[in-house]
């Protein structure tokens, strides 16, 4: 298959050897997730999930389209422009490690019957 000369999308420029372009950007978050974040901590864990997912569907295809349909989230070079985020994302989240905190997280148990639903009722 030729390769396609636009995406369509002003600003977005095809790349050249998507699949290799963008199989070499997931390994890049893969290999950076994991780096001064805590095996447990819920931000790595979806990072780890989504583009481990991705890499398996780039892996399984050898055709562009065919990777685009089974990740379901537009064009490849739209999902490289996300990785390419998410590498900015990843020493952001290191300093601010918003998986540590010193506060207690109170649980509050929620009523059976929600008032504001009841108020509404009465006003509607």
């Amino acid at each position: 298959m030729a390769q396609k000369q636009t995406t369509g999308i002003v600003g977005l420029k095809v790349l050249d050897d998507a699949r290799e372009t963008y199989a070499e950007v997931v390994r890049e978050v893969l290999r950076a997730i994991k780096i001064g974040i805590p095996e447990d901590a819920g931000y790595r864990k979806v990072v780890e999930e989504v583009y481990e997912a991705q890499l398996k569907v780039i892996e399984a295809n050898e055709d562009v389209q065919a990777i685009e349909r089974a990740i379901g989230r537009g064009q490849i070079e739209e999902l490289y422009e996300v990785a390419k985020g998410e590498l900015g994302l990843i020493p952001k989240m290191r300093a601010w490690k918003p998986w540590e905190f010193d506060h207690e997280i109170e649980v509050i148990q929620e009523p059976e019957v929600n008032p504001y639903f009841e108020e509404a009722k009465k006003e509607g």
